[in-house]
């Protein structure tokens, strides 16, 4: 067997069943062994944003990591934006990245880049498999580093030789370490502090799946603290019948009001709040003045252990925390406007649906208006680099394909990684997709006002707008092979995403604000 055949065979003893590619000429006995090893199911992405999008809400759905496959440096590079938020969501993600064959880097030809330097920023482990007989020892190093709790991107550079060279050795997955469990005095010290009053208890990373939140509700409404999560999360499951948590909001005034109460702030999974940027005369951090922040659980912690065993210090009974009730509003009429299009999603979301979120300013509304919806899942951008949300709703969808996913993306962001759409169609994702089309980078115009940069004129406006053409997203997804529809007022929208819903597969509305 050739060094890629091993690779593929290791990938699949690892547990990686997923490989969504983009592949260049270094990587075609790769794709030869893809092609004969029937297992490891092939994706194929026409932009590598899509490729690494996908990695990340394969990963976040099915827990475990997806491969990608990219081309070279700069293949590598066209995917950073994506591994950065599926780093920041602590994904497992395994690269694959091709290299030229390691007597040929000397020529330094027109491709030829530092692919470890591109790679470790993004990366929490990275490795070249130099020859195929330790192939397989470097591929299930990197799936290992990919597993570490709670997930993470490791990179292998797998240059051409390797690949095509005869000799390959598959790999043994060594066994995977436990996520850290938090010390005992750790959860006294947090005990005491949610005992007294003027306490958040603040929830982020794997301490917002079901179980955890709703004894977290329970702990809540045992000692009267206070209970948020942070602002981006990487999996929120909420819902009728489960604990309601709220987050941090986005814009800094919004949430140093409302922190400005806790004296205290315990963290399971979740960071000190902070802004996402500085502003002018506006503090980094938005908790009040001397606030006490305690981190009893780090993300790479055992956070539900860490919630049951505060749960336990402080004696709370499970299910004491009121769950929440179904409660759908009727379909909305009228205009399109924020409030409608949560309405509208709030009414007709599915039962176990799977909730795409980058919605950036129009969707601050949402979460709200959708917590007495059907239990569903709900996914957000935790690195902040737009252009997830396609992506992200196309793993996702592979990952789960018995489950809806409605992606709420903006226009602005789907423009960065729309060939997803044509994934969808050609895979037959079960996606129902909203665009809101402002024709604007909305959030840009109240950043330019917060951060003090003065009176926009028009060549500043030029910058923050989408028009000169308009962009038409039916036409758009068309071309790709989805279905599509336009729509622009509230009973239109109720309509059209009834029948997206009700549909099997890829279906896109453009929503006109």
């Amino acid at each position: 067997m050739n060094g890629a055949e091993a690779l593929v065979h290791t990938l699949l003893a690892g547990g990686v069943e997923v490989c969504f590619t983009n592949p260049g000429t270094s990587e075609m006995h790769f794709v030869t062994a893809l092609d004969r090893i029937a297992d490891m199911r092939c994706v194929l992405g026409l932009a590598e944003g899509v490729v690494a999008g996908a990695a990340d809400g394969y990963a976040r759905m099915a827990g475990k990591p997806a491969a990608t496959l990219l081309h070279l440096g700069p293949g590598l590079g066209n995917a950073i934006a994506n591994l950065h938020n599926a780093r920041k969501a602590r994904s497992p993600v395994v690269n694959i990245v091709g290299e030229h064959a390691s007597y040929h880097i000397q020529y330094n030809t027109p491709l030829t880049s530092d692919i470890a330097g591109i790679a470790r920023p993004v990366s929490a482990w990275v490795g070249t498999a130099e020859d195929p007989a330790t192939i397989g020892e470097q591929g299930m190093a990197a799936i290992a580093a990919a597993r570490a709790a709670p997930g993470q991107v490791a990179t292998l550079i797998l240059p051409a030789n390797a690949a095509w060279g005869e000799g390959g050795v598959v790999g043994t997955l060594s066994e995977i370490a436990p996520p850290e469990s938090v010390a005992e005095d750790a959860i006294e010290e947090a005990a005491a502090m949610l005992r007294q009053p003027g306490t958040l208890l603040l929830l982020g990373a794997d301490a917002l799946l079901a179980d955890s939140v709703g004894l977290a509700g329970d702990i809540a409404a045992a000692t009267g603290c206070g209970l948020l999560a942070e602002g981006m999360n990487k999996r929120l499951q909420r819902g009728a019948g489960r604990v309601s948590v709220d987050r941090i909001p986005y814009p800094v005034d919004q949430a140093l009001a409302l922190l400005a109460p806790y004296k205290r702030i315990v963290m399971v999974g979740a960071r000190h709040p902070a802004a996402f940027f500085a502003y002018p005369d506006t503090p980094s951090l938005v908790t009040s003045p001397g606030c006490e922040v305690f981190a009893l659980a780090g993300a790479e912690q055992d956070c539900p252990g860490a919630i049951q065993s505060l749960a336990d210090a402080l004696d709370v009974t499970p299910g004491g925390a009121a769950r929440q009730a179904l409660d759908r509003p009727q379909s909305p009429s009228g205009a399109i406007t924020p409030e409608t299009i949560a309405e509208a999603v709030a009414a007709l979301l599915p039962e176990n649906a799977i909730v795409v979120d980058e919605s950036v300013t129009t969707g601050r509304r949402f979460l709200p208006a959708t917590a007495g919806a059907p239990p569903h899942d709900w996914l957000q951008n935790r690195g902040g680099a737009i252009g997830l949300g396609l992506p992200m709703a196309t793993g996702a969808a592979i990952a789960c394909p018995d489950r809806k996913v409605v992606c709420l993306e903006s226009d602005g962001c789907a423009m960065y990684n729309l060939p997803a759409l044509w994934t969808q169609a050609r895979e037959g994702c079960d996606v129902t997709t909203l665009i809101f089309s402002n024709r604007a980078y909305n959030i840009l115009k109240g950043e330019l006002a917060k951060v003090g940069a003065g009176n926009p004129g028009p060549r500043a406006n030029d910058m923050l707008t989408l028009d000169r053409p308009d962009l038409s997203f039916t036409k758009l997804a068309a071309g790709m092979g989805v279905q599509a529809e336009r729509v622009e007022d509230a009973e239109m929208l109720s309509r059209a995403l009834a029948r997206g819903l009700a549909s099997e597969g890829p279906h896109l509305i453009e929503v006109v604000l």
